[in-house]
């Protein structure tokens, strides 16, 4: 048992240091039917699932459902997931990291 927890410490750590080398995308670079990582600051609150983020390039709405959006207004976020390919720019995230360094993996059920 103490085998599966360290296998599992070992592999939270390689993910968080690889997503922290990962280059960011500037929002208004996205495009259709690709992975990314943006950073930017929470604009609104949406939904009970959703949020705007923006950067200096431009601004998107994430989507987590479907789980409670876990960030307030106005704080700094980094965001893994993909841009879906509708005539709406939109993310689907799939891993969020606050500024204080807590994260929250999303299930990918879209």
């Amino acid at each position: 048992m103490k085998r599966i927890a360290l296998l599992g410490a070992l592999l939270a750590l390689a993910s968080a240091s690889t997503f922290a080398n990962e280059p960011f995308t500037p929002i208004g670079d996205l495009a259709r039917g690709t992975t990314a990582t943006i950073q930017g600051t929470v604009e609104r609150i949406l939904d009970e699932d959703e949020f705007r983020i923006a950067d200096a390039s431009g601004s998107i709405k994430v989507y987590i459902g479907p789980h409670m959006v876990p960030v307030d207004t106005g704080e700094q976020v980094t965001v893994r997931g993909l841009v879906d390919d509708d005539l709406r720019k939109e993310f689907y995230a799939r891993e969020l990291v606050r500024a204080n360094g807590e994260r929250f993996a999303f299930d990918r059920r879209y």
